[in-house]
């Protein structure tokens, strides 16, 4: 597929990254229905579907990286796709039984009649979306990422224990602090700014050594906003981080429980975590830092 202009393609980038990740913590996802379903009552010819024997997924287009590849979610690259054939698949649908179908971001969370069997778009559940959808389990928890120059001086670092003499730079209120503080811990004070684009011109600028974001938002900066800049790599998932991106629902969607069992059986299998090894730390070049 053809890809948009860059500038159109950033732009709806920079809106896609500042709605879909909520940088503050998130409550645990209500929404959808936890009533246990049967395997039976799951599987493809009882599914209450768009459209009969075909499971209709929706996202936005342009569709970024490393979610996504080449701007095509039929392909079955990148994380969010490869997340989608695998519920696909537990569910019953074959490849080609999977319909793609275009809907923006923003409007995808508003409530009304939908287009598709749920929404995969980086999508943070957050209490507001939940009045209005219904979101799946979540089948990604938001990480935080690390951002440097790549000539900086903790540019080639591979353990938190390396970033300890570190100026960082953080957003007030968010999870990035909190991780900085708990799990970093610096020996000096992170600087904290009122907003993420100060933080992220203080990298910019040379003001601080590293930059602490949420990783979908670190992925951009290194995409869009910082030249010479890279992702040394992650935080480990920290205990009072629930940030989770979910797939999304028409409101009271009862297709929500055989999606949270087929996410169920993605995570108990490890193949959940072999996607995103795949795709967000080896293709995307954000290892864990140890």
């Amino acid at each position: 597929m053809a890809r948009r202009p860059l500038l159109t393609a950033l732009a709806g980038l920079a809106a896609l990254t500042v709605a879909a990740t909520a940088c503050a913590p998130q409550k645990e996802d209500t929404s959808a229905d936890k009533t246990p379903v049967s395997a039976a009552s799951c599987t493809k010819d009882k599914l209450k579907l768009v459209k009969s024997g075909q499971l209709t997924v929706a996202t936005d287009k342009p569709a970024f990286e490393p979610w996504f590849k080449k701007d095509d979610p039929t392909n079955g690259e990148g994380y969010e796709s490869a997340v989608a054939y695998a519920v696909a698949e537990k569910l019953g649908f074959a490849k080609t039984e999977v319909k793609w179908v275009t809907e923006s971001f923003d409007a995808s969370y508003a409530p009304g009649q939908k287009k598709f069997d749920f929404d995969i778009n980086q999508i943070s559940v957050t209490p507001a979306r939940e009045k209005a959808v219904t979101f799946s389990d979540g089948y990604y928890d938001v990480q935080q990422g690390v951002v440097t120059m790549k000539n900086g001086k903790f540019a080639g670092v591979t353990q938190i224990s390396e970033l300890k003499d570190a100026k960082i730079a953080v957003q007030v209120g968010t999870t990035a602090l909190a991780a900085v503080r708990d799990q970093i811990k610096p020996g000096s004070q992170p600087k904290v700014f009122n907003t993420q684009i100060d933080a992220v011109n203080a990298l910019k600028n040379k003001q601080v050594d590293a930059l602490v974001v949420d990783l979908p938002t670190a992925f951009y900066v290194t995409a869009a906003q910082v030249d010479d800049s890279k992702i040394v790599g992650q935080l480990p998932q920290s205990a009072g981080n629930n940030e989770h991106f979910g797939l999304l629902l028409q409101q009271g969607n009862s297709l929500a429980g055989c999606l949270n069992q087929a996410i169920g059986q993605l995570k108990s299998s490890g193949d959940l975590a072999k996607l995103q090894q795949q795709w967000l730390t080896a293709a995307a070049g954000a290892p864990v830092l140890k």
